[in-house]
């Protein structure tokens, strides 16, 4: 049984909410978050990456940049400005891109369930990550970054969402990116019939933000452990919005590798042709059970699954494209045996897609690139069920919430 809880949001007033939205925090470089900040002093991303308003080469775990982050916090409120609801309450969330619609509901939802698994994981956390949110949580006292969650897709919410989002939005951006973020704040009413119908949903699974939840965690136990002033209920949930497993969109993650290890051009087809079916003149976005391989300006369907074999059981994830990739071709012909530290791999998530890939292989960057299918919703789940782990870098959610128009004070 999941649950959901209302609260006070913290948000910008609606003629300031396009200025102040901002990308996740994780999802861009230093120099990239200064660049998207240049002539706006209201942008986000001075809170949740704070190190761009200090000198360069400031190390961005400093302890100058979570007193930057709470200092540009408190004067956000005031120019922003940034306003609390009167009251707790529920909302839905929609993220619009082209003819890509989803709507979740935005809420607190509870680390007793994370504890408990009925919040599933499908990735596991670092340590320095985990470390960077906690002390930005704790500068704050608030959290600013919204976590993606999925479940199953419910009727009872589904008739909920349809009479809140006709009515008018609380907030409306369209981010430069074109993507149009609406929320919707629920009357008493919808409210409680949202927190009834989640009573049905048996589980939550996270899609984006592990470690926005396991810092939310460490943030709790501290507080808990040093029976801090104000340290009440609002530290035991998170921020996270729930979109039903049918909306979401899960796009591929490509790899692409610098070197051959060693082979030619000549030699590494012929390696690869040895071990798999391989057709040249490929479409570049492969259906599964293939990934498609760029290689000296031409496109090859490569077939994993006909060199399986008979397999009696693997775990979900092992029967993953991504990990066939890199269990059959990836580790034992270019010798990239752990793709989380191997400088010599490079990956395209989302929708920079195939022009990147070839751009880095016509360039010299690399030497070949893998486009994969993307992962399907339920393959995610049943990892999450099996109590498995997703390959690394092996899921893109987009498009992403944006950071700055909901935050929950703690």
């Amino acid at each position: 049984m999941a649950l959901v809880f209302p609260f006070s949001a913290l948000r910008p007033v609606s003629k300031a909410a396009n200025a102040v939205a901002a990308v996740p925090y994780d999802v861009v470089s230093t120099d990239e978050a200064k660049k998207l900040v240049e002539s706006n002093t209201l942008n986000f991303l001075h809170v949740s990456r704070a190190e761009i308003d200090l000198p360069p080469g400031t190390n961005p775990y400093s302890k100058a940049v979570y007193q930057t982050a709470a200092d540009n916090f408190e004067q956000l409120k005031r120019t922003a400005p940034l306003i609390k609801e009167e009251h707790d309450s529920l909302y839905f969330y929609r993220l619009k891109e082209g003819s890509h619609e989803q709507t979740g509901l935005a809420g607190c939802y509870s680390l007793d369930d994370y504890d408990k698994n009925l919040i599933r994981k499908h990735e596991r956390t670092r340590r320095d990550k985990e470390d960077d949110r906690t002390r930005h949580i704790l500068a704050l006292r608030a959290q600013t970054g919204i976590a993606l969650l999925v479940y199953r897709e419910s009727k009872e919410i589904n008739a909920v969402k349809m009479r809140t989002c006709q009515s008018k939005p609380l907030l409306d951006v369209v981010a430069a990116d074109g993507v149009q973020h609406t929320i919707w704040r629920l009357d008493a009413e919808d409210e409680s019939k949202a927190i009834a119908a989640f009573h049905d949903v048996p589980m939550l699974y996270i899609g984006d933000g592990h470690h926005r939840i396991a810092s939310a965690a460490r943030v709790r136990d501290e507080l808990v452990s040093s029976v801090s002033e104000g340290a009440d209920t609002q530290a035991h949930f998170f921020l996270g919005v729930a979109f039903p497993d049918t909306e979401v969109r899960i796009l591929a993650y490509n790899r692409a590798v610098s070197d051959l290890a060693g082979h030619t051009t000549r030699s590494f087809l012929e390696a690869v042709s040895a071990k798999f079916s391989v057709r040249a003149d490929a479409d570049p976005l492969p259906t599964s059970g293939q990934v498609s391989m760029y290689l000296a300006g031409t496109w090859y369907a490569v077939d994993l699954e006909a060199n399986q074999g008979s397999v009696s059981y693997v775990e979900p994830s092992a029967r993953l494209d991504v990990s066939l990739l890199q269990d059959q071709l990836l580790a034992p012909l270019l010798r990239v045996e752990d793709v989380r530290t191997d400088p010599r791999i490079v990956f395209i998530g989302g929708s920079r897609g195939i022009v990147t890939l070839e751009a880095l292989v016509n360039s010299g960057e690399a030497a070949v690139a893998f486009s994969l299918a993307p992962v399907e919703v339920q393959q995610l789940l049943a990892v999450s069920d099996a109590g498995d782990i997703m390959p690394p870098k092996s899921t893109w959610f987009e498009p992403k919430l944006r950071d700055g128009l909901l935050i929950h004070v703690i």
